[in-house]
């Protein structure tokens, strides 16, 4: 599904030059559940925003579904993303203008699926994350967690092969937070792979799967319990 060869990311300004990844290798396999952690500054969400081709590597290799896509455009990349990619972020990124039904319905628009289609697809992921009888609701009328659910079903609507999650449950108390773990863990069950990048050890405890970073490397990898040095 993924797999990434000396991924290196640095951003330069006229004065300043900073590694925020360096020399990443590692591979994630079609249906697994993968957390991402480390302390802030580390180079997590650098590397989200490369795997969900938002953003190109400096150097080195990303293979996105068997294709080498280390260097492509951002017309490119956007088309890789159409309905491969799902986003859920801290933030949840609804648009205020849009009730809840229409920022689900937003990324099969994109897609170009027809309405009558996009309707039942639409209804179909609101009723997954228990949030269907707040279709008519703008975001200012719902709860964090209301707001955090909705963010998931625009998701998945189109039905993804990769979620990337970025603090997922950053801005939810405890128990809202564990409602969305336990939604993503449930499409990781169904077969979606899941990719979260967290500071809480709560949220990682879903994973199978924790890649640490530190200063851009990758540290060690938790698999089951089992702490795994990776030599970089």
């Amino acid at each position: 599904m993924i797999k990434t060869e000396n991924l290196t990311k640095v951003f330069r300004t006229d004065e300043v030059e900073t590694t925020a990844l360096n020399d990443v290798s590692f591979e994630i396999k079609p249906g697994e559940f993968v957390a991402i952690m480390g302390p802030s500054g580390c180079g997590k969400s650098t590397l989200l925003n490369i795997l969900g081709l938002l953003d190109n590597p400096s150097s080195g290799k990303y293979f996105f579904m068997n294709e080498d896509v280390s260097g492509l455009s951002e017309k490119q990349r956007a088309k890789h993303r159409k309905g491969n990619i799902g986003f859920v972020f801290q933030n949840f990124n609804l648009i205020d203008e849009l009730n809840v039904f229409e920022n689900v319905e937003l990324p099969l628009i994109y897609l170009g699926i027809k309405s009558s289609e996009r309707k039942q697809k639409v209804n179909e992921a609101l009723e997954q994350m228990k949030i269907a009888h707040r279709a008519k609701h703008f975001p200012m009328q719902l709860s964090g967690g209301q707001q955090q659910r909705v963010a998931v079903a625009r998701a998945v609507v189109s039905k993804p092969k990769l979620i990337l999650a970025d603090e997922p449950t950053g801005n939810l108390d405890s128990a809202h937070g564990e409602e969305v773990m336990n939604m993503l863990e449930e499409l990781n069950q169904s077969g979606t792979t899941m990719i979260i990048v967290t500071h809480s050890q709560r949220d990682a405890g879903y994973a199978q799967r924790i890649v640490r970073l530190f200063d851009g490397q990758i540290i060690n990898e938790n698999i089951k319990g089992k702490v795994q040095e990776v030599v970089i």
